[in-house]
């Protein structure tokens, strides 16, 4: 050991008062100053009068698109053994209603941009067999919006229609409204009690196209001339049903060099029509983030700033037009989505449900799907719709083949959080050590978000925990509720980040129990490294 670090060693001692602790042994010394200090420990203080806002349960819905296998050989499959009378896959179809996702949009996605809505209606001998341009794909029209309708009503979830307004056109809109939500004695209303259809579908939510701002999307216009369209859209639908939500399409990402001029110019000529924007982000640990995974745990943090960045678009159009009326926003595609993506992996080659998009997810990706679920939980007094992208076997936490189906890593906590998040959002008081992402600034090690449901007594906290070496303790600081026990513990975490699951080993990714912290005011977390946690608790 050199002269110097004697030297230092000996400041060391003086300044921690050990230079005379005779009564120490030299052992004891020499572990005092080589042992690397514990990192800081973080703290968390919960206070049930400091809230967000209700959560809307929609938060946590789904998305399914005439893509790959995504409706055909995954939610239906008729003459399959795993199949109803109906063509739909009980397998599915159960893990879905036990999930209890609460609102699922339907049918796209770009598909629904060259879709006509009456070709997947009526006797199905009957429906035509088209090209679907989006992913040059073969439609067989034998799955459409009755069958839809009826699969939701099936697992509990409502449906949220999206509408052409790509080369459809507003009156069809209307049309598809009035067959949908209209009980008798008009048109199109009556065209569904034809089909077998007596009592109207009651469709709420509705998407006013897809993804309009992108040159790939079919009849792709300027943020102008698709606002007066939207507009149009929505005085006609209102004139079927005033009891419609409507949402228009906002940016598809932020990387678009239209972004938010594109979302304020469509609200200019439509915000009066409207109730909400949309909004779309796939995250991906490619050339955002290097490969870095420090980086690509933080962009949830990327999607806060979407959010409140298109809220303020949302707020300046709101001013200039003087309008008492605020615009919720709908994150309606949200998802990691990085490696099947391209030409090799989007195009259909004209066949019937090929396999397009099916990323398959390791440990990392649920990691960071842990921390978007929180981002869109603390800022669920904006965001009150959300769909992950999508729900089976394209983008999905849900592969299936001809004799099951595996959960992908991304499953868990989404699952947490259909199962666990309700009632009201906290807002939370975390002091957490950080990082450095050039981005993003200063990124919090502790990522966490909180709901309390005074219905049931419960709360429940999700912690990400970013740090991939060390182990992470919180000390939970309940202000004016004490836990009196712990209902559930468990947490996503391994050693290999990239690990996956698949149907040889679908549980090589999957929650652990975790030991559960003592209840009380104050409660004690122990997160491992690399890890996303949930804790129940009753109060």
């Amino acid at each position: 050991m050199s002269t110097r670090s004697h030297s230092s060693r000996r400041q060391f001692l003086a300044r921690s008062g050990l230079a005379g602790a005779g009564w120490l042994a030299r052992s004891e010394l020499a572990r005092a100053v080589n042992t690397p200090a514990a990192p800081p420990r973080a703290r968390l203080i919960a206070d049930s009068t400091r809230r967000i806002a209700p959560l809307d349960r929609n938060l946590f819905g789904s998305f399914l698109e005439h893509l790959g296998r995504a409706i055909y050989g995954g939610i239906y499959e008729p003459g399959s053994p795993l199949s109803d009378s109906n063509g739909f896959r009980r397998d599915v179809l159960e893990e879905i209603r036990r999930l209890g996702v609460p609102i699922i949009r339907y049918p796209g996605g770009n598909f629904v941009s060259g879709y006509h809505w009456l070709d997947g209606v009526g006797p199905k001998k009957d429906r035509p067999r088209v090209l679907d341009l989006a992913w040059n794909s073969i439609e067989t029209n034998q799955f459409g919006t009755n069958e839809f309708v009826t699969w939701c009503r099936a697992v509990g979830a409502e449906p949220l229609l999206a509408t052409n307004l790509g080369t459809g056109t507003p009156e069809m809109a209307a049309a598809l409204v009035e067959y949908c939500n209209v009980e008798k004695g008009t048109k199109w209303s009556d065209l569904r009690r034809q089909h077998g259809y007596e009592q109207p579908h009651r469709v709420k939510y509705w998407c006013l196209g897809n993804e309009m701002d992108g040159p790939w999307q079919i009849g792709h216009v300027p943020a102008a001339e698709y606002g007066i369209k939207a507009r149009d859209a929505a005085h006609q639908m209102r004139s079927v049903d005033p009891s419609v939500k409507l949402v228009a399409c906002g940016s598809s990402g932020p990387l678009m060099p239209t972004y938010l001029e594109w979302d304020r110019q469509t609200l200019e000529e439509c915000y009066d029509q409207v109730d909400g924007i949309s909004l779309h982000r796939y995250f991906g640990n490619d050339q955002e983030t290097g490969g870095d995974t420090s980086k690509y745990l933080a962009l949830n943090l990327s999607m806060d700033r979407q959010i409140e960045e298109i809220a303020a678009v949302c707020d300046v159009v709101r001013g200039r037009r003087r309008s008492g009326k605020t615009l919720w926003l709908q994150f309606d595609e949200w998802n990691v989505w990085y490696r099947a993506r391209g030409p090799q992996f989007d195009n259909g080659h004209r066949q019937v449900a090929p396999h397009l998009l099916e990323e398959v997810y390791n440990l990392e990706d649920a990691l960071l799907v842990g921390g978007l679920l929180n981002t869109l939980i603390r800022r669920s007094d904006r965001v009150r719709v959300a769909c992950l992208a999508q729900l089976v076997n394209v983008i999905a936490p849900l592969m299936t083949n001809e004799s099951g189906f595996f959960r992908q890593t991304i499953y868990y906590p989404y699952a947490w959080a259909l199962e666990h998040a309700r009632g009201t959002v906290l807002d939370l008081a975390l002091e957490s050590p950080a990082y450095r992402v050039p981005s993003l600034g200063d990124v919090p090690y502790l990522d966490a978000a909180a709901t309390l449901d005074p219905e049931t007594g419960a709360a429940s906290l999700m912690v990400l925990n970013r740090d991939l070496e060390k182990a992470r303790e919180l000390e939970v600081v309940w202000r004016d509720l004490t836990p009196a026990r712990v209902t559930a513990c468990q947490v996503l975490t391994g050693d290999d980040l990239k690990a996956s699951n698949s149907f040889e080993s679908p549980r090589r990714v999957a929650p652990q129990p975790l030991e559960a912290p003592r209840p009380g005011a104050r409660m004690t977390l122990q997160l491992p490294p690399r890890s996303y946690t949930m804790v129940s608790v009753a109060l």
